[in-house]
C-alpha cells in the first residue's frame, strides 16, 4: 500500500472526539480527522488512536464505516450498561471495561468500550470515567514503549482503569477506619448505619464491575487472539494480578464493614442490657418500701404493731436496712 504523502497537522476535533492522532514509531505524527483514519492505520508502523466521549450515533457509524467494525459491537458501544467482556469480530477485538469514581461520597460507574484492530485502537467512554489524556501524555514521553503497537495501548488503558479503582478504595478505607473507631465508643446512629449499608452495596457493585476483567485479561494472555502478541502476555498477566488485589481489598473492606455493623449491634445490646439492669435494680429497691407501706396501709382494725411506740421508726429502719443491703449487692454485681 502506498505511503501517505504528507503528515497530518492540527485538526480541530468534532463533538464527541476527545483526541484523534496517528503515531509512527511511538511518536505522535499529528492529529487526523476520523474520516480517512483507516488509511493511516493500514500502513506498516503507523498506529491510529482515537478517543471518543459519549459520541453520537452518527459519529459511531462514521467510525464503523472507517474501520469496518461489526454492527453488534457498535450497538453495544452506543448503549452503556454492558457487562465487562471481550468479543472477537473478524479481525477486531471489542472489549468492555467498567470504570469507577468517587463522587459526593458514592461510587459512580462508567464504561469504556475499546475497539482494537491492525494499526488502530478506538476508545468510547460513557459515564463516570477519568480522561485517558494522562495515559496519552505519559506514554508519548516514552515512544519506545508506545512503538510496540495497539496491543500495548490496550494494556496501558486497562492498567489505567484498574489503577483508578485504588483511589476509590483508599477513600472508602479511610472512612471505614473512622467508623471502626466510633463504633467502639458508642453505637452507630441511624445515619451512620445507612452510610455503612450504602458503602457495602457500592463495594459489591465495584467488585461486580472489576471481577469480570480477570476473565478478559486472562483471555488476552492466550494464543487465541492474534491481535495480541505473545510478548505482551506478561503485561496483561500483571493487570490480572492488580484486579485480583482489588478484589481482595474489596472483600476485606466489606468484611470490616460487616464486623463494624455487628459490633455496633452488640454494643447497643450491651448498653440496653445495662440500662435494663439498672432499671430492674432500682425497681427491686423501691419495691421494699412500697411493699411495707402497702401492708400498713390496709387499715385493718387488728394490727398490734400499730400501737407500738417504736413501730414507725422501726419500719423506717427496716426499709432503710433492706434497701441499703440491696443497693450494696447490686453495686457489687455491677448493676448500678
Amino acid at each position: 500500500m502506498e505511503q501517505p504523502r504528507c503528515f497530518p497537522g492540527h485538526v480541530e476535533p468534532e463533538p464527541g472526539v476527545v483526541a484523534s492522532g496517528v503515531y509512527l514509531g511511538g511518536r505522535r505524527v499529528g492529529d487526523i480527522p476520523v474520516e480517512g483514519a483507516a488509511a493511516w492505520a493500514g500502513h506498516d508502523g503507523y498506529v491510529v488512536w482515537i478517543g471518543l466521549l459519549e459520541p453520537s450515533w452518527e459519529l459511531l457509524r462514521k467510525v464503523q464505516h472507517e474501520f469496518n467494525l461489526h454492527a453488534l459491537a457498535i450497538e453495544d458501544a452506543q448503549h452503556a450498561h454492558q457487562r465487562p467482556k471481550l468479543e472477537i469480530y473478524g479481525e477486531a477485538l471489542f472489549i468492555v471495561a467498567r470504570t469507577a469514581q468517587l463522587i459526593d461520597g458514592r461510587i459512580s460507574f462508567g464504561e469504556t468500550h475499546i475497539f482494537v484492530g491492525k494499526g488502530y485502537i478506538v476508545t468510547v467512554r460513557h459515564g463516570a470515567s477519568t480522561s485517558y489524556t494522562a495515559v496519552r501524555k505519559h506514554w508519548e514521553s516514552c515512544p519506545t514503549s508506545l512503538a510496540k503497537g495497539e496491543d500495548f495501548i490496550l494494556y496501558a488503558i486497562l492498567d489505567f482503569i484498574v489503577d483508578n479503582y485504588m483511589p476509590v478504595l483508599e477513600a472508602i478505607e479511610e472512612e471505614v477506619e473512622a467508623i471502626e473507631d466510633r463504633v467502639l465508643e458508642t453505637p452507630l446512629t441511624r445515619a451512620e448505619i445507612e452510610r455503612l449499608y450504602m458503602l457495602r452495596r457500592d463495594l459489591l457493585r465495584l467488585r461486580n464491575a472489576a471481577g469480570p476483567l480477570v476473565e478478559v485479561c486472562v483471555r488476552l494472555t492466550t494464543n487465541e487472539l492474534p491481535q495480541v502478541r505473545a510478548q505482551m502476555h506478561p503485561m496483561f498477566r500483571d493487570v490480572t494480578d492488580h484486579i485480583r488485589r482489588v478484589q481482595e481489598r474489596i472483600d476485606s473492606l466489606r468484611e470490616v464493614l460487616a464486623f463494624a455493623f455487628e459490633a455496633s449491634l452488640l454494643i447497643g445490646q450491651g448498653h440496653e442490657t445495662a440500662i435494663s439492669k439498672k432499671l430492674a435494680a432500682w425497681a427491686a429497691i423501691l419495691a421494699v418500701p412500697t411493699a411495707l407501706a402497702g401492708i400498713y396501709g390496709m387499715n385493718f382494725a387488728d394490727m398490734p404493731e400499730l400501737g407500738w411506740r417504736f413501730g414507725y421508726p422501726g419500719v423506717l429502719l427496716v426499709m432503710a436496712t433492706i434497701c441499703s443491703v440491696l443497693y450494696w449487692r447490686f453495686k457489687k454485681n455491677g448493676w448500678l
